[in-house]
Parts: structure tokens; C-alpha cells; sequence
């Protein structure tokens, strides 16, 4: 189980009994503010339950996903574009418009904890809107993988994606050609 500081001092009353919990490894501390029952927790979790307004995007996605066999050496969250910047060098944070951070949002449950991760139609939809940001080759796997899932895809739910952009004819128009 995954706590906050607020639900883990709830449980041991004080800061005092908490080390002690800690240095007797009833407890772990995986990060200043997050603490979990058992030693090793993934990265998607924690930052999950330490920043419960974000959204898992972009490379932790597709690989949440197995849309690409790379793993990422960072968490990528989307925020609130009036949100503080999280000052953390394992997190690459995107600002998104309040209006559209949550479109697409999907709550899945991993080890008995909730994540918040875009769906793979905003993702795919993600994907084209930074295609010149990403690598050509890692763009093209990712593409090609998508390739392969198409008939699993919600296409309405694109649809209504697409039309959250100012430029969703052109991004319709580079769905069209690189994936269906």
C-alpha cells in the first residue's frame, strides 16, 4: 500500500514513531512525502500518488502500453498549465490547458493502486502533436505499433480528441496518412 505523509502519520501518530517504523523496515520511504509498504514500487505509482492532478504521458504511456519496448529513464506527467513546476529530475512535466488535461484521462488500477494515465487514442493524438520533438526512429515504432492495434482503437474518441486542437484538420490529415 502507497501513503502520503498525511496517511502514513494517521497510522503511527508522530514523526518519532515513523522513524522507528522506518529504521525497522515495517515502512519504507520511496520518496519525501510518499511511503509503501514494500521496498520497491513503481516509479507510475509513486508519482501517481504524490502528484494525484497529473496525468502519465508520452514515453510512460507508450511503454505502459507496449507500444514501444523502450524504457524511460524519466516519468512523464501532464499538468495543469497554472500548476507549480514539480523540481524533480526523474519527472519531465507538460503543461496542458486546464480545459483539455483531462480528456482522455483514464484511472487504472496497477498492484492495488490507482494511476492516472491518458488513454491510447489522446496518446496517439499526443504523438502526432510532438512528432517533431521525438526521435524519427522512436516516432516510427511507436507509429508502426499503432499500426498494428488499429482496429482496437475508438475512433469517436479520436474524433473528439482531434477536436480539442486548433489545428485538427492537419492532425487528421497526418493520422490518415501515418496510421490508417
Amino acid at each position: 500500500m502507497i501513503y502520503n505523509y498525511k496517511e502514513i502519520v494517521k497510522i503511527y501518530k508522530n514523526d518519532y514513531n515513523l522513524k522507528k517504523a522506518i529504521n525497522k523496515k515495517e515502512i519504507y520511504k520511496l520518496e519525501k512525502g510518499v511511503y509503501s509498504n514494500k521496498k520497491i514500487v513503481s516509479p507510475l505509482i509513486i508519482y501517481s500518488k504524490k502528484y494525484p492532478n497529473a496525468v502519465i504521458t508520452m514515453d510512460s504511456a507508450f511503454y505502459y502500453y507496449n507500444l514501444t519496448d523502450v524504457i524511460p529513464n524519466k516519468v512523464y506527467l501532464a499538468t495543469d498549465r497554472n500548476s507549480d513546476k514539480i523540481n524533480n529530475s526523474k519527472i519531465v512535466q507538460s503543461f496542458v490547458a486546464k480545459s483539455i488535461l483531462n480528456e482522455g484521462k483514464v484511472t487504472i488500477e496497477e498492484d492495488g493502486e490507482k494511476i492516472n494515465i491518458y488513454d491510447r487514442e489522446r496518446l496517439l493524438i499526443e504523438l502526432i502533436r510532438k512528432k517533431k520533438q521525438i526521435p524519427f526512429d522512436y516516432y516510427k515504432e511507436i507509429i508502426s505499433n499503432y499500426r498494428a492495434i488499429v482496429d482496437e482503437l475508438d475512433m469517436y474518441k479520436i474524433e473528439e480528441y482531434l477536436a480539442l486542437f486548433k489545428n485538427d484538420l492537419n492532425l487528421s490529415n497526418i493520422l490518415q496518412m501515418e496510421v490508417f
